[in-house]
């Protein structure tokens, strides 16, 4: 298990959109691209059932998502910037369980824009989702 010492900072505002972004062409753009051509035979398809085409999406990405965090407390994007998830408690990885229910907020965080400014504002850097799931994101080196 990865532990961080208390001496370990905060992850930066650039190492967090900088693993969002890669996060979302490693993770979410395969799924939207597999839903949108294969499952729904393309955008035409896609924008007349967005609905049901965006739960295709997300549900997978937040499977995904948690299975990544609570087995290492790292996407493939937060592994690229050398940064880790952490339950603010246990200073370990989450587990699954409140990683599902961090990337379940992260969605409804993202939709509301005002979940993801947060962390433009607070010294610790943290989102809606990592307030709510009582999480922090860590630099590892």
């Amino acid at each position: 298990m990865k532990r961080i010492d208390k001496t370990k900072q905060y992850a930066t505002k650039a190492e967090k959109v900088k693993a969002f972004i890669t996060d979302n062409f490693l993770l979410l753009m395969p799924i939207a691209y597999i839903v949108f051509y294969l499952i729904m035979g393309g955008r035409e398809e896609f924008r007349s059932n967005m609905s049901s085409g965006w739960i295709m999406i997300f549900v997978p990405l937040i499977i995904i998502q948690s299975i990544f965090f609570a087995k290492s407390g790292q996407t493939p994007g937060y592994k690229a910037y050398s940064i880790i998830l952490l339950d603010e408690t246990t200073k370990q990885k989450p587990t699954f369980l409140i990683s599902l229910f961090r990337s379940f907020c992260a969605i409804l965080s993202f939709a509301t824009i005002f979940g993801w400014l947060m962390m433009f504002i607070r010294k610790d850097r943290k989102t809606l989702h990592d307030l709510l799931s009582n999480t922090a994101v860590y630099k590892t080196k």
